[in-house]
């Protein structure tokens, strides 16, 4: 029924996932598999997070709260924000197609690096929306280049801060020059997915351009917060900006057990600090096993690293599949040589380099 879709549909590329856990047990017939391919938490939600969750189930006939009020609250307290400067949704992703649908007119681009993560382009090209690429520079945004990019019907410019897949960061000069050089007419997202990992000292700190910048910083619960079954995301912005979300956004997006889930972990502070230890840990010990090796790697500001593993990335996926461990191929980010592996626990990492070893 292909014939029936509209313009430019089937030019799309879905998004593909992280192989499931499950999935390669089945097929493989393993007993045991390590998923280091979608930069989840590998120590699991906050024990916080799943008491809370337990004490909602009872409530379930009910509809979650439409606007997030009580979670909105908390974090803008927490942040030193105003509720108002807040929308949640259904993870990032929702809030990225909201912002193409609150933002761009039919005949507005969008700017993207290449590569980064690849949603920005699939979500903006689904909605029918032109996307123009800026190829990064040594794995690095080209802050320059995209500045250059900008036309007069450029609308949004996004920026994975730290990105993915890269894992590199662009800091608080450039971030600050490039907000200064742009017209009025243009909005800045900036995804910061990875912010609770990163520990450069010069990394931005975004909330201060807010008020008098077209800026959307973008944060979720998925990646340190351990949350991303409940796919809870948020976006701060001014008001102004906020409003015209809201105005879009789909009623009663983050579920209820998403909401009660993500208001405790902001409360555990603990796990919080202790994923970030094992992180950081895990990092120093696969940077010195992958130098031992002697595959090249991107030095990484994320829960994640880059990998060149020489040789075809789907051969080398295919091959660690079988000894129980999912990378994620970079193929799709024409990265041809290129794995990009999950920092794990001691032992998912140890399991990660013997089989990288092996193949």
């Amino acid at each position: 029924m292909s014939r029936l879709a509209k313009k430019g549909v089937m030019s799309i590329q879905p998004y593909q996932p992280g192989k499931p856990i499950d999935e390669v047990k089945r097929e493989l017939l393993l007993e045991e598999v390590y998923k280091l391919a979608s930069n989840e938490n590998s120590l699991g939600p906050s024990k916080k997070a799943l008491t809370a969750i337990g004490k909602a189930l009872k409530d379930l006939n009910r509809y979650p709260d439409g606007s997030s009020f009580y979670l909105k609250t908390k974090i803008a307290k927490k942040m030193g924000m105003k509720p108002e400067n807040f929308v949640f949704g259904n993870g990032s992703d929702e809030l990225i197609a909201v912002i193409i649908q609150a933002f761009m007119n039919e005949d507005e681009n969008a700017i993207v690096a290449d590569p980064t993560f690849l949603e920005y382009r699939l979500i903006t090209e689904a909605y029918g929306r032109r996307v123009k690429v800026v190829p990064n520079v040594n794995m690095k945004y080209d802050m320059d280049g995209i500045r250059k990019a900008i036309d007069d019907k450029t609308k949004i410019v996004f920026i994975a801060n730290p990105d993915n897949p890269t894992g590199t960061y662009v800091n608080d000069k450039q971030i600050t020059k490039f907000l200064e050089n742009i017209p009025d007419s243009v909005i800045v997202v900036m995804d910061e997915a990875y912010y609770d990992f990163v520990d450069a000292k010069d990394y931005p700190d975004t909330m201060r351009h807010l008020k008098d910048r077209n800026l959307i910083v973008l944060r979720t619960f998925s990646k340190a917060y351990g949350l991303a079954g409940l796919r809870v995301g948020f976006a701060l912005a001014n008001p102004e900006l906020i409003d015209c979300m809201n105005r879009v956004r789909l009623p009663f997006n983050v579920n209820s057990l998403a909401q009660v889930g993500a208001s405790a972990s902001i409360d555990d502070a603990t796990h919080l600090k202790k994923t970030r230890q094992v992180v950081l840990k895990g990092k120093k010990f696969l940077y010195s096993a992958l130098d031992k090796i002697g595959l090249p790697y991107v030095q990484s500001q994320t829960n994640f690293i880059l990998v060149d593993v020489k040789m075809d990335s789907w051969e080398a996926f295919q091959k660690l599949l079988r000894y129980g461990v999912i990378v994620r191929d970079m193929k799709a980010y024409k990265l041809d040589s290129y794995v990009r592996v999950t920092v794990g626990t001691d032992k998912e990492n140890r399991k990660f380099i013997e089989a990288l070893k092996e193949i």
